[in-house]
């Protein structure tokens, strides 16, 4: 749950720097309309844009991957196999050596 809260807060927290972009070009007297914006970047503001699209998806791709990755883990965290369940039993001396070849045999 920690870790969905986290993705849902970075995800807002970049949502709300989006429409702040448009507010700043206008505060600079750029307007709505026909307006030098990434034009006056020339070639450049293309490029960058370009950069920054890239960079989003790539940040959301492994954002997603990360939070899918922590969920497989943490279900199989702390499970142990039937063979190593199998060979504590016999360490501790609860089953002897026939039982535990036998039991080895029909786990593979």
């Amino acid at each position: 749950m920690g870790k969905l809260f986290r993705f849902l807060l970075l995800a807002s927290m970049v949502a709300n720097l989006l429409p702040r972009a448009d507010a700043l070009a206008e505060w600079r007297g750029y307007g709505w309309g026909p307006c030098p914006g990434m034009m006056g970047w020339g070639w450049f503001g293309g490029i960058m844009m370009g950069i920054i699209w890239i960079g989003a998806i790539i940040v959301v791709v492994l954002l997603i991957r990360r939070l899918l990755a922590s969920s497989h883990v943490g279900g199989s965290k702390g499970e142990e196999s039937a063979l190593e369940i199998l060979r504590k039993r016999y360490a501790r001396g609860e089953i002897n050596k026939e039982e535990f070849k036998e039991k080895k045999k029909d786990l593979g």
